[in-house]
């Protein structure tokens, strides 16, 4: 056997790099159609996208039998079929959208009025109105109506239906504005909010299972009529397995531009996806639609550590033996950034995004990188201190 070219294999399987995945395939993948006789739950298909209706969802909800077999219809269609459900009138009481919406307009004011203009991952800052937790917010100004509208039995069972019991809800509301312009398609957390960079320095079956960790999703409060720019997807190209790389090329972001879907929604409407499906919100080229969703993003109560670490603590307690070690040189460069790894945050999520927001990237600086450049820069223990001390605070909710 030619180990060397087994290695070689091995390597590019494991490791993708940033030009991993061809168009020809994926165009192969993407170009099919819905057949409506494959998913019998769904009234219809429109453009690809499948189509239930919230009555016989709520129905189906409360038989046992029922429920399990649309909760499996969902998981296919997310996993295999085009990745992404429309369900009408998925939250029917309008009085209740409607109290939701009036408590994330007196949000964005009261926000606004505090000098805070919330950016966007994929927009420009400013272009849109926009919530960081508006889960929390919402509840926290409205329990009544927080318990009402999250009462969805349409949420609940697309949640477990992905991600299991335990899962954990987070949401931000976004307002595109008229004259707001669409966001880059792109596929969303974890992987999706990372650099080319970033995504190179996790193996492949990282690639396969970031898209099972998470559920995207978005309740209209308001009719979404294609002119005020209701989101544009790409059916099917959640299944590409390069996909996070490759997304972000100029050939895959021209395929999009000439290929998505765009639905129109009405208010109560929700619709969700699969976190790896290339998507991103239209251009609003409405007159006077102010298009306002609330976005859910719904996470797999599985993605965490066994216990809970006090890391700021750690850190703190570490800095200086570092910093000793790295002026006296006794650990290498590496040593040092394994103790860092054993010990600090080295992840960005989850935060709290309206007081530690992106800055330069997708997401906010880690733990880790603070304290590596701070050891960089020779920094003395008491002032890394102070400023590990008020990044963790700015952490919190």
């Amino acid at each position: 056997m030619d180990t060397q070219s087994l290695a070689s294999r091995r390597r590019h399987k494991v490791w993708l790099n940033a030009d991993a995945g061809r168009l020809d395939q994926f165009r192969k993948l993407v170009e099919r159609q819905t057949d409506a006789a494959d998913w019998p739950f769904a009234s219809s298909v429109e453009k690809n996208v499948l189509i239930y209706d919230g009555e016989k969802v709520r129905a189906h909800a409360a038989d046992p039998e029922a429920r399990r077999e649309l909760m499996a219809e969902w998981v296919e269609a997310f996993s295999d079929g085009p990745g992404v459900i429309v369900i009408k009138n998925a939250l029917p009481d309008t009085a209740v959208l409607d109290r939701a919406s009036e408590i994330f307009d007196e949000i964005v004011r009261r926000e606004k009025q505090g000098g805070k203009i919330a950016g966007d991952h994929f927009a420009k800052p400013g272009a849109n109105d926009r919530i960081w937790n508006s889960l929390e917010k919402h509840c926290l100004a409205d329990p009544d109506n927080f318990a009402r509208y999250y009462a969805s039995e349409a949420v609940a069972l697309v949640s477990e239906a992905w991600l299991g019991t335990g899962y954990q809800m987070t949401a931000q509301m976004n307002r595109v504005n008229p004259g707001g312009a669409a966001q880059k398609p792109h596929r969303d957390y974890h992987l999706g909010f990372m650099s080319p960079e970033q995504m190179q320095a996790f193996p492949g079956h990282i690639h396969a299972i970031s898209p099972v960790l998470t559920l995207q999703g978005a309740v209209a409060h308001c009719d979404m009529p294609l002119e005020s720019g209701p989101t544009l997807f790409l059916p099917y190209s959640q299944a590409f397995y390069e996909g996070y790389l490759a997304f972000g090329r100029p050939e895959f972001q021209d395929y999009f531009r000439d290929s998505h879907v765009q639905l129109p929604l009405s208010k109560g409407d929700a619709v969700f996806f699969n976190p790896a499906l290339m998507h991103g919100a239209g251009n609003n080229v409405s007159a006077d639609i102010y298009r306002m969703a609330n976005l859910l993003q719904v996470s797999s109560a599985m993605g965490r550590a066994m216990e809970s670490i006090n890391r700021t603590r750690m850190v703190i307690a570490l800095y200086p033996a570092l910093a000793k070690a790295k002026a006296e040189g006794t650990m290498s460069e590496d040593g040092i950034a394994h103790a860092i790894a054993a010990s600090a945050e080295g992840y960005p999520f989850p935060t709290n995004l309206d007081s530690d927001p992106p800055v330069g990237g997708l997401a906010p600086k880690t733990q880790a990188a603070i304290m590596a450049e701070s050891l960089r820069a020779g920094m003395d223990a008491d002032t890394f201190t102070r400023t590990i001390t008020a990044h963790a605070g700015r952490r919190e909710a």
